[in-house]
């Protein structure tokens, strides 16, 4: 069994710009802190997971990201209910809601069909790797992410 998977949108969805990159996890035991919950860390980790996932889609080239190199600047967390482990995988969706010179904003939730246990909100910013400082995002970039911008309602 695959401890994650991945769904991508139809064509109509990604042309409504109304996209969410849907990431499948499945919980492990390992992920359970003493309160027999997943932990707040894990869940962090379920976003990262998410994310990868996210910058990896559709690409070309097997393994090769849509974006250049980045940073998370930011978290914000709501941790709403306990997650517990079960058979079935939660759903990680994670949309852009907002692009800028060098950065972008993600909005996630860790959720199944009844509840969502975890909303967050990500800003990732482009990264100059030998300047070791952030850099702008390129066309290219801003073109992929603003496949899956959502406008806040």
């Amino acid at each position: 069994m695959l401890e994650t998977e991945t769904e991508t949108p139809d064509e109509a969805a990604v042309a409504d710009r109304s996209a969410r990159h849907i990431h499948f996890q499945h919980i492990r035991f390992a992920d359970l802190d003493p309160l027999n919950h997943v932990n707040n860390v894990q869940m962090l980790t379920y976003l990262e997971d998410a994310r990868i996932s996210f910058l990896h889609w559709n690409s070309q080239v097997d393994g090769e990201s849509q974006l250049g190199p980045l940073v998370v600047g930011r978290h914000e967390v709501d941790y709403l209910l306990p997650l517990v482990l079960r058979p079935e995988p939660v759903r990680v969706e994670t949309w852009v809601t907002g692009i800028r010179n060098a950065s972008f904003q993600l909005a996630h939730e860790i959720r199944d069909e009844e509840a969502v246990y975890m909303r967050a909100a990500s800003t990732l910013v482009g990264f100059d790797m030998e300047g070791q400082r952030s850099r702008r995002l390129g066309a290219a970039e801003r073109r992929y992410l603003s496949g899956y911008l959502v406008e806040p309602s």
